[in-house]
């Protein structure tokens, strides 16, 4: 059978589960490539660092010019994190007539218009299913499965660690900090889980969609963004209560033929299908104007489920597949212009508000008062006795109508310069699809 020699860049975790599928899978992955996919060469820092996967003799190298130079190469998995040396290995691999197969979102993000257009010029290709919501080929849906439509709008939980951390706070009352300890301690946080909490990650991933979806070509960084790192246990207690569920939701959507784009926690509707998605799993669910709208579920993060993803991509490359899309489908360019995010004051949308109020009568006449001048209408209100006797302040939970971030953000600046307001409202938006 022909083979086509491919090779892996960066064995991390990865890396190491694309590794254990080219060699211990290969016959499943000749049917269906109709070639066998032969693992040539993998570049590591270290090759006497022990390895998770048996490995046979003389494939490991920690000198980049083995593939570089290596003129039977001909698709390279790219699987180093970060922006650099990431972007400089990956235009070494281009210039050296290699197509480049990469689950490296950041890079992505931060670089994709100069990586493609320096693959259109050399006649190479990049595929990177990998890097938006792990096993879930939302890649290959969104840029071609879906393409007879016009995208509408693509709304998901695109971080698997965030969930996985909401979930744990709210089936478990745990606290931020406790939730963030067993999801690192699980393997599905890092160290430094910073981008995952503050909405980085689910902003990058969502820039990429929104660039499939729309042709919009947004840095991820221009992205309303708010992360989970201020969630607290007692608002996922009242969204409950509510009937709504709490979920870090990246949304981007056209309104007036114009991109509306966020990441932030939201309240969804209990019963619905984001909204019981618990542990590190993903789901995004997409409108088109002739499918309709379709739902995708999966593990968004590990070993594995990255690693089909991956292997999927060099298989489509090997065959010539991503070829053919990646010529035709012109995503990212410096010569396209970036595109506006809509301005987060005119966003609509519902929302729920917390503060922490004196327990004393006309707090919530007062409170009710200011937002009806700034035309925010309240849809239900919670307000609980104090715990104890000798309490003084309570929360006050208010769901509202219809409105606008603007409409809000002005009411909460007046409500904030109130005697008897104890905190700064928690406001998180509500998902009425």
């Amino acid at each position: 059978m022909e083979k086509t020699r491919v090779a892996i860049v960066g064995m991390g975790t990865v890396g190491t589960g694309v590794a254990r599928l080219l060699l211990d899978q290969g016959d499943r992955t000749a049917r269906h490539a109709g070639r066998t996919l032969w693992l040539e060469k993998i570049v590591v820092r270290d090759p006497s660092k022990p390895r998770d996967v048996d490995l046979p003799a003389g494939l490991l190298t920690d000198n980049l010019d083995e593939v570089l130079q290596h003129s039977e190469i001909e698709v390279v998995a790219q699987l180093i994190g970060g922006l650099e040396p990431a972007r400089t290995i990956m235009l070494k691999l281009l210039e050296s007539g290699k197509n480049v197969v990469t689950a490296n979102k950041a890079l992505l993000a931060e670089h994709g218009a100069e990586l493609f257009d320096r693959a259109r010029e050399l006649g190479r290709s990049i595929a990177f299913e990998g890097a938006v919501a792990g096993g879930i080929p939302i890649v290959t849906n969104i840029g071609q499965c879906l393409s007879a439509n016009q995208i509408l709008s693509v709304v998901g939980i695109l971080n698997g660690t965030s969930n996985f951390i909401v979930t744990a706070m709210a089936e478990q009352g745990l606290s931020a900090e406790e939730a963030i300890a067993q999801a690192q301690a699980n393997g599905y946080a890092e160290a430094d889980p910073t981008m995952d909490i503050d909405g980085t990650d689910a902003a990058q991933k969502l820039a990429i969609l929104a660039h499939l979806a729309f042709g919009a070509r947004v840095h991820w960084s221009e992205i309303p963004r708010t992360g989970i790192d201020q969630l607290e246990p007692i608002d996922l207690r009242f969204a409950d209560e509510l009937g709504y569920r709490v979920k870090l939701l990246g949304v981007a959507q056209l309104v007036d033929d114009r991109v509306e784009m966020h990441v932030a926690p939201t309240l969804i509707r209990q019963g619905r299908p984001l909204a019981e998605v618990r542990g590190a799993y993903n789901a995004i669910t997409v409108v088109g104007d002739a499918v309709g709208r379709v739902f995708y579920h999966g593990l968004g993060a590990g070993q594995m489920p990255t690693a089909s993803a991956v292997v999927a991509d060099l298989i489509d490359t090997s065959v010539g597949r991503t070829q053919i899309t990646f010529g035709n489908l012109e995503l990212w360019s410096d010569r396209t212009p970036t595109t506006d995010v809509r301005a987060q004051r005119d966003l609509p949308g519902r929302y729920y508000l917390r503060w922490q109020v004196d327990d004393r009568p006309g707090v919530m006449a007062k409170i009710a008062g200011i937002l009806g001048e700034h035309s925010v209408s309240i849809a239900s209100v919670i307000q609980h006795e104090a715990e104890s006797d000798d309490a003084s302040d309570v929360p006050l939970v208010i769901m509202t109508h219809q409105t606008t971030e603007g409409a809000i953000g002005d009411a909460l600046a007046a409500i904030h310069r109130l005697p008897f307001v104890r905190s700064r409202a928690v406001k998180m938006r509500v998902l009425e699809r």
